[in-house]
């Protein structure tokens, strides 16, 4: 098949999970398909909406776990440059690139993973042209437009970045766009009227989209009932299918002893993925621990290395920073280093491919008892579970595993619980079942075989 793969970013440029999860498809889909990929960069010294392809590093650097470029065709990038209009949903000119390249390439089908920072109208390019496009859920753009039901300006102000508790025209106006309010008391009811119809225009347009695409894949049952449930995406348009993983890079763990039990963080450090909670919990333990934070440093990484600066002195010094990973080299960078893997965002994560990847490896993770993160992650079974957004009852978690380490390998023995070995879906088995899908969209035949693979078991 000649498959055009769609994401709002690209490793090594974006590292969130979402740009990973396409790069390892890409990767394992070229052995046999051709595979392009359509994204975006930021370059505010490039000209606006400038499409370029540059060369992808061989398949081998970029995370795949031993595939090289003499195993399959090598992948096409297609970068369009996005700078200026980030907040935008909608552009002509991106859509204007996507149609001359759907013309060119003519694929056999389009595989959305984002749409954000692109134009959600390249869903109608596609369908305009007869081809055949899936969907995967990382998030809740679709159905929140700002992806994460996380306000910015919640009615209570001290309730910093509040959960909301679903999408409401007027309320995204009130406490997500107030950003693009005049900030005159005079003016406000003149721009809350003009947002509210501003995000009620953006959620017809998404519906309609929404009923163009053949298919949604969910890697979390919590998402796909949300979609279901919340935003009435009909039930033979959604399956569930979990993440793939290249299961060769996640081998050969060698941790060496150290005084001190660890744990870790992976990821970005946004405020949505709660490293500051994190932080106020390391400050409450007691006994011999540290803590080893990883992720590409950003301007909240220094409000960050303040808070943990605050701690007592004997507290902050074991805090470290440790900067950004290689994700081929996860173990060695970063697995090996520590005896925990704590997840502690303040939103709904869907299906976080670390808590994957950390089980793998047989680490206990500690998560929260919210969204897709307590649906990998079983308290007192292959790891613990906290209140969300709670730092007291993350610590309390913790301080668990510092006073009995052995409990902590014991959790961590178990693995992945959706599978008899403990071991999270390869990635081979996951493009199977991608190319059993695209097969079925492609005949027109979704509905039976998405009711084949829910059959299956995993």
């Amino acid at each position: 098949m000649k498959i055009l793969l769609v994401i709002h970013g690209y490793p090594p440029g974006y590292n969130a999970g979402s740009e990973v999860y396409t790069q390892g498809i890409a990767q394992a889909l070229a052995l046999n398909h051709e595979v392009h990929v359509f994204t975006r960069t930021e370059d505010a010294l490039m000209p606006e909406y400038h499409l370029s392809s540059p060369a992808v590093p061989p398949l081998e650097e970029g995370g795949a776990g031993g595939i090289s470029d003499a195993d399959g065709q090598a992948i096409k990038l297609h970068l369009v440059n996005v700078a200026r209009g980030r907040d935008r949903y909608r552009h002509e000119e991106v859509d204007r690139a996507f149609e001359q390249l759907l013309q060119e390439l003519q694929p056999d089908i389009i595989h959305i993973g984002h749409l954000n920072h692109l134009s959600t109208s390249l869903v109608e390019l596609g369908k305009k042209q007869k081809i055949p496009i899936l969907y995967t859920l990382h998030d809740f753009w679709l159905m929140c437009p700002r992806g994460q039901f996380i306000q910015m300006y919640p009615e209570d102000p001290t309730d910093t970045w509040a959960l909301c508790d679903g999408q409401v025209d007027e309320k995204c106006a009130k406490r997500c766009y107030a950003r693009y309010f005049s900030g005159a008391e005079d003016e406000a009811e003149t721009d809350i009227a003009y947002w509210t119809d501003w995000v009620k225009r953006r959620m017809a347009h998404i519906r309609e989209i929404c009923g163009m695409i053949d298919l949604f894949i969910a890697p979390s049952q919590y998402l796909l009932e949300k979609f279901h449930g919340e935003f009435g995406l009909p039930a033979e348009k959604l399956i569930y299918l979990d993440y793939g993983f290249h299961r060769s890079r996640l081998v050969g763990r060698v941790r060496e002893p150290e005084a001190d039990f660890t744990f870790g963080y992976i990821g970005t450090h946004i405020p949505a993925k709660g490293v500051h909670l994190l932080i106020k919990a390391f400050g409450e333990l007691q006994g011999s621990s540290r803590l080893r934070v990883w992720g590409r440093h950003r301007q909240e990484t220094k409000t960050l290395k303040a808070i943990a600066a605050s701690l007592p002195p004997t507290v902050a010094e074991r805090i470290e920073w440790m900067g950004e990973y290689s994700n081929p080299n996860i173990v060695t960078d970063v697995f090996d280093k520590c005896d925990a893997i704590v997840v502690p965002s303040i939103w709904g994560e869907n299906s976080p491919l670390v808590i994957h990847e950390a089980q793998q490896v047989r680490i206990p993770v500690i998560t929260a008892n919210y969204g897709g993160m307590a649906e990998y992650v079983r308290h007192e079974v292959n790891g613990l579970l906290f209140n969300h957004r709670d730092y007291k009852s993350l610590a309390s978690a913790m301080q668990r595993f510092v006073d009995r380490r052995a409990i902590a390998r014991k959790l961590g023995e178990r693995g992945y619980l959706n599978s008899s070995d403990g071991n999270v879906p390869s990635m081979p088995e996951h493009v199977q079942k991608l190319e059993e899908l695209y097969a079925g969209v492609i005949n027109n035949q979704t509905g039976t075989v998405a009711h084949h693979l829910r059959q299956q078991p995993g």
